[in-house]
């Protein structure tokens, strides 16, 4: 007989019992790990949406110029830090230099010329006062003259008075009307030169003459001019995409660099459809950038939801209408804002890839905004000084016109 031994033998019954009970154990552990994954995206659906189609937005502030001219002076370059207000391109300064001395002289000559119409004014008040006094010592040699050709007239019949001193007398009543005449003719004269300049003058200070501020406004327009060869920069940021050159001309609203202030920045997610269904403004959402991993997270806050998806706003919309249609899940941006100070402890650039997980459990916000804005999206106050200087400008010329005097005397 054979030694070999039999296949049913007890070892290899064993070992094959092993084997399935093995197995049967790996399939009930595997079946609980689905169930429990299974589990745990149901509840998490429940409670959260998330999606990977999240990216980094901010301002891109574009520097343009507001006046023509050559750029002498690039101070700032690409990845440089620039502060508010700081001077990023300088142009040429002769053209409009020369025409803010122009309007300087224009608005002197404009107020030194309104001083002489009030002198003149004056003068003429003062000739009126001379001239009626003129008039009524004339009206007063007029009745004398009258008053003896009359008696002359009178004693004439007599013989008493003789042709020749009548005939005086009437030379003498004629003299006098014309000096009356004439004096009232200077009157009237004078009165109407001096509602002329009344007419210039009249109710409103030097300061507020209309040829005044005819020329006050064009030397506000050369000033700032002048000054607008300086280009700051509107916002605190980092210069991006420059493309000036030294020497190159440039005209008004020329792009010259870009601005990006990285301490305002925020993440436009784009969730599909169906997940917007539990989206509410002021839910608390998660960020996680693959900048930095998951050893960074950002805690974000829902603010806004797009008005369309993101074909509706498509250069090229897609046209459906054709009978080649494939429905095709759609996607509607959704703004996370994000917390200053994190950003501040770990900066993220515009355009980086995240990871969104918004908390869906609460609904008690609005679906859609319902207010309207309360403070502007962006502002900036570097342009405002420029216009404080030219009014400050304004003042000087013109109380260095005047004495001093900024009203009329």
């Amino acid at each position: 007989m054979s030694d070999k031994p039999s296949s049913n033998s007890p070892t290899e019954n064993g070992k094959a019992a092993r084997r399935r009970k093995l197995m049967l154990t790996a399939i009930a552990l595997f079946a609980l790990a689905g169930a429990a994954y299974g589990s745990y995206h149901y509840w998490q659906s429940l409670h959260e949406v998330d999606t990977d189609d999240a990216f980094v937005g901010g301002d891109l502030v574009q520097i343009t110029p507001q006046v023509g001219g050559t750029v002498t002076r690039i101070a700032a370059d690409d990845t440089q830090l620039v502060q508010a207000g700081q001077t990023l391109v300088e142009l040429d300064h002769a053209d409009t230099r020369v025409a803010l001395q122009q309007a300087e002289a224009q608005l002197g000559q404009a107020v030194r010329a309104l001083r002489t119409t009030y002198a003149q004014t004056s003068a003429l008040q003062a000739l009126v006062a001379v001239r009626q006094t003129e008039v009524a010592s004339a009206k007063v040699n007029l009745a004398k003259a009258e008053d003896a050709l009359e008696r002359r007239q009178k004693l004439a019949g007599s013989g008493a008075v003789g042709a020749e001193e009548l005939r005086q007398a009437q030379i003498a009543v004629q003299a006098a009307k014309s000096a009356l005449g004439s004096a009232q003719a200077g009157v009237k004269a004078a009165l109407a030169q001096v509602a002329a300049n009344e007419a210039q003058t009249a109710g409103s200070t030097l300061a507020q003459n209309p040829g005044v501020r005819l020329a006050a406004a064009r030397l506000r327009e050369a000033y700032l001019a002048y000054q607008r060869t300086d280009i700051p920069a509107p916002v605190t940021g980092v210069v991006a995409r420059r493309t000036v050159q030294l020497g190159q001309r440039v005209g008004p609203g020329a792009p010259l660099m870009t601005v990006v202030p990285l301490a305002d920045l925020w993440v436009d997610a784009n969730f599909k459809e169906a997940q917007l269904r539990d989206l509410r403004l002021g839910q608390p959402a998660t960020v996680v950038a693959d900048l930095y991993g998951g050893k960074v997270s950002y805690a974000g806050r829902v603010v806004g939801i797009a008005a369309g998806s993101g074909a509706a706003f498509a250069l090229l919309p897609a046209q459906n209408a054709t009978g080649n249609w494939i429905k095709v899940v759609q996607r509607v941006p959704v703004r996370i804002a994000l917390d200053p100070q994190q950003l501040a402890r770990h900066p993220l650039r515009v355009g980086l890839s995240t990871e969104v997980t918004v908390d869906i459990t609460d609904h008690a916000g609005p679906l859609l905004i319902d207010l309207p804005p309360t403070q502007p999206a962006a502002q900036t106050a570097v342009y405002a000084t420029k216009w404080a200087k030219a009014d400050a400008l304004v003042a000087r010329i013109i109380a260095a016109n005047t004495g001093g005097r900024g009203v009329r005397p």
